[in-house]
Order: structure tokens, then C-alpha cells, then sequence
């Protein structure tokens, strides 16, 4: 199969995947509760769709240092979803993403002054979530009744259409912009916003925002992937190194469920 092959059957594969994933988790909310799908909807879809393609065009090289970028923008992805928690409590779907859609450019614009390494970026990380964290308790202890919601068919193509959108616009500059802006621009939070777009109109900001504000700390399993992304690709190759990435993510999620589901069934009944 020829490299154009490659990048088409990816794309097409990856896009699809992606926007199942996120309609998915829209229907595990309006279900399954806020916890579940936060931790469904901050699984690295978007951002692996585009190493995939990243992967089979440039250099392992290239991929790990991308990994950098990715974990330095992580950050910016958490202060997105931080400002839209917040400001969706009480403002429009146009204000809350808009706004924190600015801070995410707003910050990714200041991390390309610095020369980031990979133990700065995670420093970073540590310092902005567990600000974060703070900021939005009061939005995930929240209480939102569950609303009564009709699918829209339009769902499924739409965030299939911009995320291949997305994918198209990080693979193609990659090779002019180099590894590091390459990595920050993986993590541009497409997904989420596609996904936010999607529960805020369906069942409203204050329950939207209990979503994302839930999605902080299983965002925390990124940090893991693109720290195992950086060290492993030299020594295993990008496909081991992506996969063990991928798994970390998971089992991070998996011991969030677990600690919650534990900590639930443990509670007494009154």
C-alpha cells in the first residue's frame, strides 16, 4: 500500500473512530452520569489520530520531541477546560468555548517562547492542574438533574468532519512547523470541543460544565502518554511506544473508575 493509501485508510479510520467515541460518550452522560463520560471523552482520540498520521511521515526522532510540544500544550488543554466549566455554569455555548477556546491560543501562543524540555513541561503540568483542580470543585460537586434528550443524526457526520479537518491541517504544516509546535497543535482540544458542542445543546451549559470539570483529572493520564511517548519511541520504536502510551491512558481511567466505584459502594446507606 503506497504512503498516500496509508494516510487516507488512517484518516478515514482514526476520524470515524474518534467521532464514535465522542457521540458515545455524549449517550454514556445523558445515562451513565458525568464521571463516566469525562473519562470517556478525555481519551486521547484527536491527539492519536494525529501521531498516527505523524508517525507514518516523519522520524521517531520527530515524534518524540513532538511529545514535548504535546505535553507542554496539555496544559493549555487543561485551562480550556477549566475556563469552559466555569464560564458555562452561567454564559452561552458561544461564550463559554469561545472564551476558553482563547485561552487555549492565548497560552499555547506564550509556551512557544520557552524552550521547554521534558521535565519543565511536566513541572508545568503539575503546577497549572492542581491549580485547576482547585478552581473547579465547586463545579464538579455540583448536583444537575438529568435532563430528558432527543439524538440528532447530525451528530456522527459533523464531528467526523472536523476532525478529519483537524487531522488534515496538523499533518499537513508538521513539516513546515517542526516537532515541537507539531505536538502543541496535536493537542488542540478538538475533541472536546466537538464533544462540548454536542452535551451543551443538548442538555445545557450547568450540566456541560459538570462534565468537563470532571474530565480534569482523568486528563491527568495525558501527562503519562506523552512522557512514555518521549522515552519509549528511541528505545521501542513509535508504534510500541504510541500503544504502551494508549494503554497508560486507560489504566489511569481504569483506576479512577475503580477508586470511585469502591468509594461509592462503601458509602452507608441512610
Amino acid at each position: 500500500m503506497s504512503p498516500v493509501d496509508y494516510f487516507w485508510l488512517s484518516l478515514v479510520l482514526k476520524a470515524a473512530l474518534t467521532a464514535t467515541i465522542i457521540v458515545t460518550a455524549s449517550l454514556i452522560v445523558e445515562r451513565g452520569g458525568p464521571f463516566l463520560g469525562a473519562m470517556i471523552a478525555s481519551l486521547p482520540t484527536s491527539v492519536g489520530a494525529a501521531y498516527i498520521i505523524l508517525a507514518l511521515e516523519h522520524t521517531p526522532e520527530f515524534i518524540s520531541h513532538s511529545a514535548i510540544g504535546s505535553l507542554a500544550g496539555n496544559a493549555a488543554g487543561v485551562i480550556f477546560a477549566a475556563a469552559y466549566a466555569l464560564l458555562a455554569q452561567k454564559r452561552s455555548l458561544v461564550v463559554s468555548l469561545g472564551s476558553a477556546l482563547l485561552a487555549w491560543f492565548a497560552v499555547a501562543s506564550l509556551l512557544r517562547f520557552v524552550d521547554w524540555g521534558i521535565w519543565g513541561a511536566i513541572i508545568l503540568n503539575a503546577i497549572v492542574v492542581t491549580i485547576t483542580i482547585s478552581v473547579t470543585a465547586r463545579a464538579r460537586a455540583a448536583s444537575v438533574s438529568k435532563p430528558e434528550t432527543t439524538p440528532n443524526p447530525y451528530d456522527i457526520p459533523v464531528r467526523a468532519a472536523l476532525v478529519s479537518l483537524f487531522v488534515i491541517l496538523v499533518t499537513t504544516v508538521s513539516h513546515s512547523i517542526g516537532p515541537f509546535a507539531s505536538g502543541l497543535f496535536a493537542v488542540f482540544p478538538m475533541a472536546m470541543s466537538s464533544f462540548i458542542i454536542i452535551l451543551h445543546t443538548r442538555i445545557g451549559g450547568k450540566a456541560t460544565s459538570n462534565v468537563i470539570a470532571h474530565a480534569q483529572v482523568p486528563m491527568l493520564g495525558l501527562i503519562l502518554v506523552f512522557v512514555i511517548v518521549h522515552f519509549l519511541t528511541p528505545v521501542t520504536g513509535v508504534w510500541w511506544a504510541l500503544g504502551l502510551g494508549l494503554l497508560a491512558s486507560l489504566a489511569w481511567n481504569a483506576f479512577l473508575w475503580v477508586r470511585r466505584t469502591r468509594f461509592v459502594t462503601s458509602m452507608p446507606l441512610e
